[in-house]
């Protein structure tokens, strides 16, 4: 991996998306090869310094394609999906990087921001069955 590839990774990382950002986007236009890394954490950068949602989203996806047990990947999906307004998409995404790397805390906190879903309470029907919503929604009122 080259140094100006790996100096905007660890920029980003750092939480200093502006340069990291820059730094990807010139690494790439310049004709330098990102790895899958580096169109993970472009694709989150320009979705959230951008708005760019939808090229940041091909370009996490893209990054999960070459590298799909690369938790880095999945994280910056994840976070791209919630920006998009994919909830469901996040947490799938989110569950797939926890069970490759369950102790990872970038993914806890994501998980935990996120929130916590309860299992269905009949595990052999799917979560949208309308017994399942009826009997969740009861053990909630009973549990609270």
């Amino acid at each position: 991996m080259s140094y100006e590839l790996e100096q905007g990774i660890e920029l980003c990382r750092a939480g200093d998306w502006e340069r990291g950002v820059t730094i990807l986007t010139r690494f790439g236009e310049s004709g330098g090869r990102l790895s899958s890394l580096g169109y993970s954490y472009l694709g989150y950068g320009i979705a959230r310094l951008h708005r760019r949602v939808p090229e940041g989203l091909r370009l996490c996806r893209h990054a999960v394609k070459l590298e799909f047990y690369q938790t880095d990947n999945l994280l910056n999906l994840a976070r791209t999906e919630l920006l998009a307004g994919h909830r469901r998409a996040a947490v799938e995404a989110l569950d797939q990087a926890l069970s490759i790397d369950p102790d990872n805390p970038y993914l806890q906190a994501l998980q935990a921001e996120l929130g916590f879903r309860r299992n269905p309470v009949l595990r052999f029907l799917g979560r949208r069955n309308p017994l399942n919503v009826l009997l969740g929604r009861l053990r909630h009122v009973i549990r609270g």
